[in-house]
């Protein structure tokens, strides 16, 4: 018999009944996943009924539509993976069911939580965060406001990146007035929607300085900046490590090369900055550093694992000096490898916990005895 015949039935039976509310997957059974919860609603496309599930990854949400019978399977799927509990909402009741870790299935029936269904239209298309007149003076949309076919995956970037900030922003304490610093800011499509987003969106009272060393970038940039009347945004050609500004509250370096992101940490940690983003690229400086030494472990056999091994050690060092000087780290996908594989998003925000130096000088130690490693460049700096 099928275990979930229960929960197949009263899903069945809530839709001829016209009293479906919702229903959420909660309990991940491997929390690694990234993947607390999935939530699913009625929605209707073009008057056809659909369950739309929205998959709540801890980086971004991931949105699915499926039929009654597609339903079923997945849930029966989640369930026997990835999940340990469920409810399904309906007007009659609430059936809750268990899954323990023998893969045995348990239901138990509360009384209903709702007392009105949700609403059966569909979501409203995403709300583009990014826009203004700078999109258009920078190439990715047209005089008419749409974007750009070629310029989709540069928008799509603006856009995750615009989420990241909003929900970086909400736990990190700031003052009043926002000095923000973005190193290695190229041609600035991420710098400018950044200042749009906070000074103009959001209303934050923030002053952004792109550090670029082309100057003809530089120049392009601060043309366009004074185009759109932003007047608090400016553009200065000179290389990170001569960049002389103690006053940091949130430093950013997206793909910044090589040692050129910890150029860019170590300014934010001397001026004990709040946050510091960055999207490290370019991962030379261990890997020349141990070229020619023979490597013990077996994932340093093959060149391809050799260069995403060292570029996996150069970062977690560069997280572990980051939690050595009282920040919270994470470590987490910014966009999709479908774009590039230079996709991981290094964040520090400041902590006022108390952190245990020395057991963190001796994870760093055994990363880099592990590899022959003699010293990472950031070390050198600080």
């Amino acid at each position: 018999m099928n275990p979930f015949k229960e929960l197949k039935d009263t899903l069945t039976q809530s839709i001829q009944n016209n009293n479906f509310v919702k229903l959420t997957l909660s309990k991940p059974i491997k929390k690694g996943d990234g993947l607390p919860n999935v939530y699913v609603r009625l929605i209707k496309i073009k008057e056809t009924e659909m369950f739309q599930f929205t998959y709540r990854y801890t980086t971004n949400d991931q949105v699915k539509n499926y039929t009654l019978q597609e339903t079923i399977n997945e849930l029966e799927v989640l369930l026997m993976d990835n999940f340990r509990a469920a409810t399904l909402f309906t007007l009659s009741n609430d059936l809750l069911v268990f899954v323990s870790k023998k893969k045995k299935v348990s239901y138990k029936i509360n009384a209903p939580s709702f007392k009105n269904k949700l609403p059966e239209t569909h979501d409203k298309p995403k709300e583009r965060i990014a826009s203004g007149s700078y999109l258009q003076y920078l190439g990715v949309t047209d005089n008419n406001g749409k974007v750009i076919h070629k310029m989709a995956d540069k928008y799509r970037q603006i856009n995750k990146y615009l989420e990241i900030i909003e929900g970086l922003l909400k736990a990190t304490k700031l003052p009043k007035h926002i000095k923000i610093v973005d190193m290695g800011s190229g041609k600035g499509y991420l710098t400018f929607a950044l200042y749009d987003y906070l000074m103009n969106h959001k209303k934050y009272d923030v002053t952004v300085t792109g550090i670029e060393l082309r100057e003809s970038l530089v120049n392009y940039c601060n043309d366009i900046a004074q185009k759109c009347d932003f007047k608090k945004l400016n553009f200065v050609a000179q290389p990170i490590q001569e960049y002389e500004n103690n006053k940091i509250d949130i430093l950013i370096a997206l793909h910044a090369c090589d040692t050129a992101t910890d150029d860019a940490i170590f300014k934010g940690l001397s001026a004990h900055a709040e946050l510091i983003i960055t999207a490290p690229c370019c991962h030379k400086q261990i890997r020349q550093q141990v070229k020619g030494i023979e490597q013990e472990s077996p994932l340093l056999k093959y060149g391809i694992f050799k260069e995403r091994q060292f570029e996996m050690v150069t970062d977690t060092i560069r997280a572990l000096i980051l939690e050595k000087n009282n920040y919270n780290t994470k470590v987490f996908e910014f966009i999709s490898n479908e774009h590039t594989r230079k996709n991981v998003m290094l964040v520090g925000t400041k902590s006022s916990k108390k952190t245990d130096v020395v057991k963190i000088d001796k994870k760093i130690d055994a990363l880099k005895e592990a590899y022959a490693i003699q010293h990472h460049y950031l070390e050198t700096l600080l």
